[in-house]
């Protein structure tokens, strides 16, 4: 049984120095291992006392393997990306333009001198006033039309869980399940 103790110290401590050597090196050292460890378990006396020798050896051997491979998987993937996330969605949505009074009142300069054609007496003036109205209507929407402009919605979840939407007056060439990362107020392709 001291040898049996041993063999499973032995194969803790390969399990051990396995994550922190790279791949093939610790697999290799893992099967040699593995090997010592079931000829020591052919001297055991009884056969009881080899078949558990032989599945401690088997465990013990499954341990460092999954050892090695946690170990190249962490190196290989380097730490863990703070800001980092994916993209769910792009939209291209219509942004409003900004109107300003001059709108309005080009509009509404047209709308009279359009409503001052149409009818005579009373008529007139009333025309008149609904023109300037109207048109002061429409300057105002056909500046805010004229105005408006596209922008990129980019919807990103990040690592840490949370979700949040960017806006670009370009399109930033990024597309659903592209990896990014957040740059102040933005984000940038990974």
């Amino acid at each position: 049984m001291k040898r049996h103790f041993a063999v499973l110290v032995a194969i803790a401590s390969i399990a051990g120095s396995a994550a922190a050597a790279e791949s093939s090196a610790a697999k290799k050292a893992a099967d040699a291992r593995y090997a010592e460890d079931k000829q020591l378990c052919a001297e055991e006396s009884s056969s009881s006392a080899r078949m558990q020798c032989l599945r401690d050896a088997k465990a013990e051997y499954t341990k460092a393997l999954a050892a090695a491979k946690n170990a190249t998987g962490a190196a290989s993937t380097g730490k863990r990306c703070d800001g980092c996330g994916k993209v769910l969605s792009v939209r291209v949505v219509e942004k409003e333009g900004e109107s300003s009074p001059l709108g309005m009142v080009a509009g509404g300069v047209a709308g009279a001198l359009l409503g001052h054609q149409v009818g005579g007496g009373r008529g007139k003036d009333i025309a008149t006033i609904a023109g300037a109205a109207g048109g002061a209507y429409a300057g105002h929407k056909i500046e805010q039309k004229v105005k408006s402009s596209k922008v990129w919605e980019v919807a990103v979840r990040f690592d840490n869980g949370d979700e949040k939407t960017y806006a670009f007056d370009k399109d930033p060439g990024l597309a659903a399940g592209d990896g990014v990362k957040a740059n102040g107020e933005s984000v940038v392709r990974r």
